[in-house]
């Protein structure tokens, strides 16, 4: 998990640089992004529920 974790925070990385840079235009990179922050906050929320359970 901790691998997904990083491998999305590297995208939103290269995303937010490509809208930054205005590589390309960001009305087509925005959902792409948004849906990123999405997908490793629900990364995270499982990788803390299972160190959760992991300590019990």
């Amino acid at each position: 998990m901790s691998i997904v974790e990083e491998e999305a925070d590297e995208s939103l990385f290269w995303m937010a640089m490509i809208m930054e840079r205005n590589l390309l235009n960001a009305a087509r990179i925005r959902p792409l992004y948004d849906e990123g922050n999405e997908i490793l906050s629900i990364v995270v929320a499982s990788i803390k529920t299972a160190r959760k359970r992991g300590q019990k």
